[in-house]
């Protein structure tokens, strides 16, 4: 390899890792006056961005607007499935919710979505804004606080570019180079579980219905895809994992059949099988000195209840609407990286980020008990919890990413304020 670039490239903020969250939040800086970079591994625009794989994402009607706001739904409206129910149950139990999104007055409860379409709609969109700056494929090796700046040393082909940000964001997933170069920790919780991710066809439409069933195995979900299709996230142990990849499609079928039922009628194809395995991740501090984490570098969560991106998400416009409201004050003068506006981010963002780990580590450790009382006792709950308007509307409120303070462009509002 080379020695460096001897001429840094100075920005105002670099972000490293050009996921989905990573590439929103550019587009979202890109509204203000501001020099910014964006470092991804992969090659622009590349369909093996790990982000950007054949996994589905539920993404909230919050995430919509952010979408709308930065001109990316357009690209991917059409390929984008309406849920307009949900519909939770327990294997071999009573108990029972649904939420409906006539009864929370919207037209849909949220939107699933292949990553590998978002992913596609994002690069669009970058490659027609000329104010970002796109260094890919680049890996940051390293990244050091120097006076007013951070420095970050990134690999590209056989040299390496400098980098340096008055503000730098880790937007490069649970193992962030960024955030282990700021010596920021991270703890994780190993859920010793394994996600079997495909797409399967039945013999019934979907009628835009998302089913969760929480199974002796774990959770299995089916969420509703184009072309009738359902995306499917069928949660195991390692083990039996590896047994069910290992299954003809017609032994796998009949698995899936007799865990799920017949509600949709026989289930006739399934495509390529493919595994994650699941952990609670979760950043130590979510700033630093000149840094700010987003996204899954932030917090990377069980897929149980499909939060995930959606929390990442308004990690990314509440750290830009924190920088247009500094840029509006400063008159000027404005330093992306000054402490004040860190400080305003991470305080934002506790509420939110608490919750929604909460609320989705308690649903994998509760559904995951064996105990015969345990499982009476969430049943008669879920029973409850469906005939009880006002609770159904605080998790759909909780779901939706609506509750505590809302980002402006998930409001569908402009990122600055007048």
């Amino acid at each position: 390899m080379s020695d460096p670039d001897s001429t840094p490239l100075v920005v105002d903020v670099a972000i490293a890792g050009g996921g989905l969250v990573g590439a929103s939040l550019a587009l979202a800086l890109a509204k203000l006056q501001l020099k910014v970079v964006l470092i991804e591994a992969a090659p622009f625009g590349a369909v093996d961005q790990p982000s950007f794989d054949d996994r589905t994402t539920a993404i909230s009607n919050g995430s919509r607007r952010i979408f709308e706001a930065l001109g990316v739904w357009p690209l991917i409206e059409r390929e984008a499935t309406a849920i307009r129910r949900i519909h939770v149950s327990d294997q071999g139990r009573f108990g029972f919710t649904r939420i409906d999104a006539k009864e929370q007055g919207l037209s849909s409860l949220g939107y699933v979505v292949v990553n590998r379409v978002m992913g596609a709609a994002l690069w669009r969109r970058l490659k027609a804004e000329p104010s970002i700056t796109v260094l890919a494929p680049a890996k940051v090796q390293s990244m050091q606080l120097q006076q007013h700046v951070q420095r970050l040393e990134c690999a590209m082909d056989d040299s390496v570019r400098i980098v340096e940000a008055k503000l730098a964001i880790a937007a490069d997933g649970a193992r962030s180079t960024v955030r282990q170069s700021a010596g920021i920790g991270s703890s994780t919780w190993d859920y010793e579980q394994v996600a079997l991710v495909s797409n399967v066809l039945s013999q019934h439409f979907h009628d835009h219905v998302a089913y969760e069933r929480f199974t002796n195995a774990g959770p299995l979900a089916l969420l509703p895809l184009t072309e009738g299709r359902l995306g499917l996230v069928w949660t195991f142990s390692p083990e039996t994992a590896k047994e069910m990849t290992a299954l003809s499609d017609t032994e796998f079928l009949a698995r899936l059949q007799d865990t799920f039922g017949f509600r949709l009628g026989r289930f006739t194809r399934v495509g390529q099988r493919h595994l994650y395995p699941l952990s609670l991740t979760r950043s130590d501090e979510y700033v630093a000195e000149r840094l700010a984490i987003v996204g899954n570098a932030a917090q990377t969560l069980h897929p149980i209840a499909g939060q995930g991106f959606n929390l990442g998400l308004r990690d990314a416009v509440s750290l830009a609407e924190v920088l247009a409201d500094g840029l509006a004050e400063a008159n000027g003068e404005f330093d992306a990286g000054d402490g004040m506006w860190l400080q305003r981010y991470r305080e934002w963002r506790a509420a939110d980020r608490g919750n929604i780990v909460r609320f989705t580590d308690g649903m994998v450790r509760l559904f995951s008990q064996p105990l015969g009382p345990i499982k009476l006792l969430r049943n008669a709950g879920m029973l409850a919890f469906d005939l009880m308007p006002a609770a159904k509307d605080a998790l759909s409120q909780l779901s939706l990413g609506a509750a505590g303070r809302v980002p402006r462009l998930a409001r569908g509002a402009p990122l600055s304020k007048g």
